[in-house]
């Protein structure tokens, strides 16, 4: 595990999302960077902290769970960005500062029953699944209207944007109308419910740059940050 390159290439995706935001006439603090910490040690993921790197988002609850406690002297802010089942909810919620993909009613209504028993709940983007891939979650774009009211009425859990993937496989020319899309959606949803929805959490590694320039707030980036590091 080499400690400098993993600082070297946060640096050089932090000045990749400013100049992508610059671009854009954006300023760079309007894009939260969350590094994927997922497969990585934690032996890995304290030089990313260390060098400034508090936002870290994982795929699957258990391998954050165990993470969390194993970095709990670090001062992170974790992110749960992979598909939630109903039965790791309660536990993932009360560690978690964002859930990204809440990728359907019954989670959302679910968080909401929980996030009354918590001090801190955490603040959740809803999954709409733009590309229409089968092997991705959420909601349909057409779909999203139709849940419209049920989702103003859950009022507990901060609901506080929507999250895409685009699809596998796309550059960044190819993702774009993806993530046009999601803020169309997310506008359109803002006038059926009469709620603002100001976080887009959309952009990875390959497409990040795209996503800023469509408006992201949140990019998800992970294989950039650890490229040549971990061997």
């Amino acid at each position: 595990m080499n400690a400098d390159r993993i600082r070297e290439n946060l640096i050089a995706v932090r000045n990749s999302i400013a100049e992508a935001a610059r671009r854009s006439g954006r300023d760079a603090s309007s894009v939260t960077l969350v590094a994927v910490t997922k497969r990585n040690p934690p032996e890995a993921i304290r030089p990313l902290v260390e060098a400034g790197a508090f936002d870290l988002g994982e795929n699957y609850p258990q391998e954050l769970w165990s993470k969390v406690d194993a970095l709990s002297n670090l001062p992170v802010r974790w992110h749960l960005i992979g598909h939630l089942q109903g039965n790791k909810a309660r536990k993932t919620a009360a560690m978690v500062r964002m859930i990204h993909a809440v990728d359907s009613l019954r989670l959302l209504k679910s968080l909401d029953v929980i996030a009354e028993t918590l001090d801190d709940p955490p603040r959740v983007c809803l999954q709409v699944n733009v590309s229409g891939e089968e092997s991705k979650h959420g909601w349909d774009p057409s779909s999203l209207p139709i849940d419209a009211d049920a989702i103003a009425a859950c009022r507990k859990i901060a609901i506080v944007g929507l999250m895409t993937i685009a699809g596998y496989g796309t550059t960044n020319d190819e993702a774009r109308p993806a993530f046009a899309r999601l803020r169309k959606v997310r506008d359109q949803l803002q006038t059926a419910t009469g709620r603002l929805f100001p976080e887009l959490s959309m952009g990875m590694s390959g497409d990040y740059e795209a996503a800023i320039a469509e408006g992201s707030t949140y990019v998800r980036i992970g294989s950039a940050l650890f490229e040549g590091a971990v061997g």
